[in-house]
């Protein structure tokens, strides 16, 4: 009867682990929440992405702005002319043709040139445009600030996925060579005639069990690490834990209706709809506008010079004056455009009052889930304390014949998802008050600070072993074979 030498040989996992990690060209010192979420906001794409998007929609106002200032234009033309046509000729009082004669040059070249500079006096449509073009620099402020707090919930939900999948993990280790020492005293036991084969079945059963869930741990912690990177363009070869001691207790203030009111005042997704409504009523505006009149000054310049029969000279010319423009009917083009924007205005309206009630609502259930989170905290630590007195307990009653092995194992099992739902518990407490924070319009990175500071400075290594092919555990015992010694 044999264990896998993963489970006798624990002492040396932190040796693999770092004889792995060194292939590895990473940081030695253990990464913090603070440095990982600046390595975020300078690394992250999708960060990136929403700040050119803002200097674009920034750059549009002066597109829009052009419009009112004064425009030069300069034409030149260089041409060469050939001319075809010809004249008939004929003696007088005859009628009779003499035969075809050409006046003037056929062949001749030309310059030209024109100089044309325009400003405009009133233009209300060119106006409204630079008007709402500033209206949707507003919205991309909210917009941008909004992406900069999903970025930083996200990583921070991403780092203590780690460290939740990182306890996790820990437990179903601890768990796994628990019920695999069980096995195997229940092998010996079966092998003097202590106990029947059915126990032996029981606890091959919930080994077999608890590997597959180390197995699923193991997968989770590589994914929660690869999302840690995705968002940070950065591997990590080890962060720092969470601290036992970390405070656990109501929002301040402990008011749902206070968070509320920030949500409304400050979350950047409700500040970005109710600037997206002032844009699109500034769209009705400029499609009104297209019913007023345009005025504009001009002056222009005109040169031009020909060799036309072996001339010389050029002519030039110049105007100063206003140009007036005034729409009559352009094909119910303005009506329809007047139509559309009222209905964009009128869409963006309510999803103004979509979001506002999302935000209100998000925040409400946030902040009831941290309320129970604090509770939560308390009860499933609490709940390892009662399973480890129900384990021995059970234990000594199996000592003395009064429970069987699947008491004892049950007992096990009930102690390590104890041990795995306090570590949920702990880190759904932390995530969930840093998203009602950004619903409420106040995750910054001063919040990234104070949650920071509640890491231990402890470090956790997350890169694990690659797989050889064999599993760490043997799937299933000798029954009839001894004990080995030392296996």
């Amino acid at each position: 009867m044999r264990l896998a030498h993963w489970a006798v040989n624990a002492p040396l996992r932190p040796l693999l682990l770092a004889v792995f990690t060194a292939s590895f060209v990473l940081p030695a010192q253990a990464a913090d929440l603070l440095t990982i979420t600046r390595d975020a906001l300078d690394n992250n794409a999708a960060l990136a992405s929403a700040r050119s998007e803002y200097l674009g929609v920034e750059a549009g106002r002066d597109v829009a702005r052009s419009g009112l200032l004064p425009q030069v234009n300069a034409t030149g033309n260089v041409a060469h002319n050939q001319q075809y046509e010809s004249k008939t000729s004929s003696r007088a009082g005859t009628g009779t043709g003499t035969g075809n004669v050409s006046t003037g040059d056929d062949r001749y070249n030309t310059v030209s040139l024109t100089l044309e500079a325009t400003q405009a006096l009133y233009n209300e449509v060119t106006r409204r445009e630079v008007t709402q073009a500033e209206r949707q620099i507003d919205q991309q402020v909210y917009l941008l600030a909004a992406t900069e707090q999903q970025l930083l919930i996200d990583t921070a939900s991403a780092y203590f996925d780690i460290l939740r999948a990182h306890e996790i993990l820990e437990a179903r280790f601890a768990q796994e060579r628990a019920i695999g020492r069980q096995l195997e005293q229940a092998g010996e036991q079966f092998e003097v005639g202590l106990i029947a084969i059915t126990e032996v079945e029981e606890a091959r059963a919930t080994f077999d069990q608890s590997r597959a869930d180390r197995i699923a741990a193991e997968s989770n912690l590589q994914v929660a690490f690869e999302a840690l990177e995705q968002l940070t363009g950065q591997r990590y070869a080890s962060i720092e834990a969470l601290g036992d001691s970390m405070p656990v207790g109501l929002p301040e203030p402990s008011s749902r209706d206070y968070w509320v009111e920030q949500a409304l005042e400050l979350n950047p997704q409700v500040l970005a709809q109710q600037a997206g409504i002032e844009v699109a009523r500034s769209g009705v505006e400029i499609a009104r506008a297209g019913n007023l009149p345009t005025l504009q000054a001009f002056g222009n310049y005109q040169y031009s010079d020909s060799d036309v029969d072996n001339t010389t000279g050029e002519d030039s010319s110049s105007q100063v004056g206003l140009s007036a423009n005034l729409p009559i009917y352009t094909g119910g083009r303005t009506s329809a455009s007047i139509r559309q924007g009222t209905y964009q205005l009128e869409s963006s309206q309510y999803d103004f009052e979509s979001q506002r009630r999302s935000s209100i609502q998000q925040v409400r259930s946030l902040y009831t889930q941290v309320s129970n989170d604090v509770e939560t905290v308390e009860a499933r630590q609490q709940a390892i304390v009662s399973n480890q007195s129900a384990l021995e307990a059970t234990r000594a009653g199996y000592e003395v014949g009064t429970r069987n092995i699947v008491d004892v194992l049950n007992a096990e099992q009930n102690l390590y998802n104890a041990i795995a739902n306090y570590a949920e518990a702990r880190y759904d407490y932390v995530v969930n008050l840093l998203s009602l924070r950004q619903q409420a319009g106040r995750l910054d990175v001063e919040a990234i600070e104070e949650v920071n500071a509640w890491l231990t400075g402890d470090e956790v290594n997350f890169i694990l072993p690659e797989s050889d092919g064999n599993d760490r555990y043997d799937s299933a015992l000798d029954i009839g074979a001894p004990p080995q010694p030392g296996m």
